[in-house]
């Protein structure tokens, strides 16, 4: 697998991948100008174990809510991009059907989607209560713990020089000073590695859910996840396992504001969209965050998002405002 990863072949092929989109930045031109160059120097750093992750360029966006974004050097991009396409066909076959973020043929529009198929089963075709418990994990990349992590890399990856690699990626980035801490947490959001790594480690507690707890109807997109089922008691129940399980084999916690147990018939928040039996419609503040920005060059991008649900009003006033 090392091989496979370090091999000039597949940072070559990475390269490939990585560029797109990204020809006109200033720094990918300049590591283009020597690319053969600067691919062999890698690849024989990583033949000799020489390598280093380099230090990160931190910068805030807002996305709607504030997030803290960690850009690696286009040297660590290219690789982190090499391992992604060799690890993720090994992981991916790995998690449950029901894991939607950051996957090949998944998103957040399959998860909706798979959202109102479960909601008509367990309502028995709105004939039923249906009781969903939605839950959410509190600051989830900057809480991944790098110990835990590694234990379950190894778990399925035998190869060592797989897993030197990954604990450089791991380790060149925490959210806890060294010094201050015995416990080195968190992942950067601006890695492609993250984004596997983090699927990586939830897939323990997606199949804890799933084999152990047996729950029929879950959905997880990254920290985001619910539970379907017509027993409320059931649903309290399963959420002192969860707590539990979360806390004790992964050293995560769930957010206390946004920990609900309600009925499908009440509205559900989940992913951008508030659900109904029939019917979902945008979340309040997706709704008024669009109706901010909205503007003539990006309105077609909109008007995607709004066909997966009932927005007439929504659409309404944004013809209203085009013609204004």
């Amino acid at each position: 697998m090392f091989n496979n990863i370090i091999s000039f072949d597949n940072l070559l092929l990475a390269w490939k991948e990585f560029i797109r989109g990204k020809k006109n930045k200033l720094d990918v031109q300049k590591f283009e100008l020597k690319l053969i160059e600067n691919i062999l120097e890698l690849h024989i750093d990583l033949i000799n174990k020489k390598y280093r992750h380099s230090k990160y360029y931190a910068f805030n966006i807002s996305d709607p809510k504030p997030r803290n974004i960690h850009k690696a050097s286009v040297r660590d991009r290219l690789l982190h991009h090499a391992i992604y396409r060799i690890l993720y066909p090994h992981f991916d076959k790995r998690f449950i059907h029901d894991s939607y973020s950051c996957r090949l043929n998944k998103g957040t529009h399959k998860a909706i989607e798979r959202f109102k198929r479960f909601g008509y089963k367990v309502s028995k075709n709105n004939t039923k209560t249906c009781w969903i418990l939605k839950c959410d994990i509190r600051k989830f990349f900057a809480s991944i713990d790098h110990e835990t992590l590694i234990k379950i890399l190894r778990k399925h990856i035998k190869d060592e020089d797989t897993i030197w690699l990954l604990e450089e990626i791991i380790s060149s980035f925490t959210t806890n000073p060294i010094g201050l801490s015995y416990e080195l947490t968190g992942l950067p959001l601006g890695n492609l590695t993250s984004q596997l790594l983090v699927n990586v480690y939830m897939n323990e507690f997606d199949q804890f859910i799933k084999h152990k707890l047996k729950v029929k109807y879950y959905i997880r997109y990254a920290d985001d996840f619910i539970l379907m089922h017509q027993d409320k008691q059931l649903l309290t129940h399963n959420l002192r396992y969860i707590v539990c399980y979360l806390n004790q084999e992964l050293k995560l916690q769930l957010h206390p504001n946004k920990v609900s147990i309600r009925t499908l018939a009440s509205g559900v928040d989940f992913l951008g969209w508030v659900h109904f039996p029939n019917h979902r419609v945008l979340r309040t503040v997706a709704k008024n965050r669009m109706l901010k920005n909205i503007s003539i060059k990006n309105e077609s991008s909109y008007l995607g998002l709004l066909e997966h649900g009932n927005t007439q009003k929504i659409k309404k006033m944004l013809v209203f405002k085009d013609n204004a």
